[in-house]
């Protein structure tokens, strides 16, 4: 969880006190970031900034599913009035393994839409909602949790060693003319913009011939193409 603190600009927690030394019975996790609720007697849907949830452990953790309480307003196909949270199949075939930040990723995914469920939902007002809305576009927010991790050149930036993909479409391929594809260290580098939304799906390194004014075969130079 520290380690989830120190990956993202959006996620907090703090750890209410316990009468006896050892890891904490209960989490209470914090994301600053965009969610949607309903206000009571409203029609409309909005955006409402900041979520906290409500994470206690229990005895008999992990061997059974934490229970999950969601403690600011959200309207959500998966998330009932009074805050229980459905992880879908996690719900009834909880996972030991699955570690508490990678539950914390879960609950953002819920939380910007990114992940839902209209079909078995804890609010059938959300779930008819989202069938119809044509107001959000999901996910209402790009980023992952671990947003810092993603950008930057820090000890836990993105390292990729990037070479070539399998054949790919012409309307994909780099332009005629290029040399074989070489196999280089390169970094990739994420625009930290919340109006650019990005995904590299395939990502090429080719050496490409550069010529002088004369005609003259110059230097090979490496190119990536992300497509």
């Amino acid at each position: 969880m520290q380690q989830l603190r120190a990956d993202s600009s959006l996620f907090d927690f703090r750890t209410p006190e316990t009468p006896f030394a050892g890891p904490p019975e209960s989490y209470l996790v914090q994301m600053r970031g965009p969610g949607l609720w309903q206000p009571e007697g409203a029609d409309r849907v909005l955006l409402r900034e900041g979520h906290e949830i409500l994470v206690r452990l229990g005895a008999a953790y992990p061997r059974m599913i934490p229970e999950l309480v969601w403690r600011t307003p959200i309207f959500h196909p998966n998330i009932s009035a009074h805050g229980a949270v459905c992880l879908g199949g996690y719900s009834t075939h909880w996972a030991p393994s699955l570690q508490l930040d990678e539950l914390c990723a879960m609950l953002w995914d819920i939380a910007r839409y990114a992940n839902f469920d209209a079909n078995s939902p804890y609010n059938r007002a959300a779930a008819h909602w989202v069938r119809t809305q044509t107001q959000f576009s999901f996910p209402i927010d790009p980023r992952p949790l671990r947003d810092r991790s993603m950008r930057g050149t820090g000890p836990r930036g993105l390292q990729a060693s990037v070479s070539s993909p399998g054949p790919s479409s012409s309307a994909n391929a780099p332009p005629s003319g290029l040399a074989d594809t070489a196999v280089v260290e390169a970094e990739l580098v994420f625009v930290d913009d919340p109006i650019v939304t990005a995904e590299i799906v395939a990502a090429e390194i080719v050496a490409a011939d550069t010529r002088a004014e004369d005609g003259r075969q110059g230097d090979r130079s490496p190119v990536l193409y992300i497509r």
